[in-house]
C-alpha cells in the first residue's frame, strides 16, 4: 500500500488546510507542489486524477483519488476529535464547513488573489466583492464572541475550514482591526494547530 500523497499550492488556504490537517493528525503524507498559476492543475496526468483541475487533490493510499477541500478533511479527520461526537454539533460544524465556500471564500479569497497573486490595487476591486467579504468576516466576529471556537470548546473542522484564508484576509486588502473577537479566536486556532507560516 503506498502513501497518502496530496496535491496541493502553498499559496491556497484550501490546500494549506489539509496540510495543517494532516500535520496536526500526525499522519504520514506525500505533498507534492502543484502551481495553480503555471499550469500544473490543467496538464493531462492531473486531469486524469482530478478532471475538474482543482487542487487540494488527496489520493488515498489505496489510490483512490478525493477533491474538495472539506471532503477531503472530513474524510481525513474521521474518527477523530476534530469531528464532534454528539449529531447537532457535527451538522453545525458542517453548517460552517458548506457556509465556508459559498458566502467566505468566494470574497476573502478572491479578494487575496486579485490583490496578492494578480497585482490588483485593493481600491480597484469590485465594491460588492469587498461588501461581501467585510460581511462574512463580520459574521465569524460575532460567531468568535461567546465561545472558544466556532462549535463548542474545541476545535473542530469547521474552525480549520474558516482560519485557512480568514487569517490572511489583510493580503486582499480586508483590515481586520474592527474585529477583535476574529483576530482572537484566529490567534487559538493557529496555537491549537501549530500553524507557524
Amino acid at each position: 500500500m503506498s502513501r497518502l500523497t496530496v496535491y496541493g499550492d502553498s499559496i491556497s488556504g484550501n490546500c494549506l488546510k489539509v496540510k495543517w490537517l494532516l500535520d496536526h493528525l500526525g499522519r504520514p503524507y506525500r505533498w507534492i507542489e502543484t502551481g495553480v498559476l503555471d499550469g500544473e492543475t490543467r496538464t493531462p496526468a492531473f486531469l486524469a486524477l482530478n478532471p475538474a483541475g482543482q487542487v487540494p487533490l488527496a489520493v488515498l493510499e489505496d489510490g483512490r483519488p478525493l477533491a474538495q477541500s472539506n471532503a477531503i478533511l472530513l474524510h481525513l479527520a474521521e474518527g477523530s476529535a476534530l469531528i464532534p461526537a454528539g449529531a447537532y454539533d457535527r451538522a453545525k460544524m458542517l453548517e460552517w464547513m458548506f457556509w465556508e465556500q459559498y458566502s467566505h471564500e468566494p470574497y476573502v479569497a478572491v479578494a487575496r488573489f486579485q490583490v496578492r497573486y494578480l497585482g490588483r490595487a485593493s481600491a480597484d476591486l469590485e465594491p460588492r466583492l469587498i461588501e461581501r467579504a467585510h460581511a462574512a468576516l463580520r459574521r465569524l466576529d460575532e460567531a468568535a464572541t461567546p465561545g472558544p471556537f466556532l462549535v463548542g470548546d474545541a476545535c473542530t473542522l469547521a474552525d480549520i475550514a474558516l482560519v485557512a484564508y480568514s487569517r490572511v484576509a489583510p493580503e486582499g486588502g480586508l483590515d481586520l482591526a474592527p474585529y477583535a473577537a476574529l483576530r482572537a479566536w484566529i490567534g487559538r486556532v493557529e496555537a491549537a494547530l501549530a500553524i507557524r507560516d
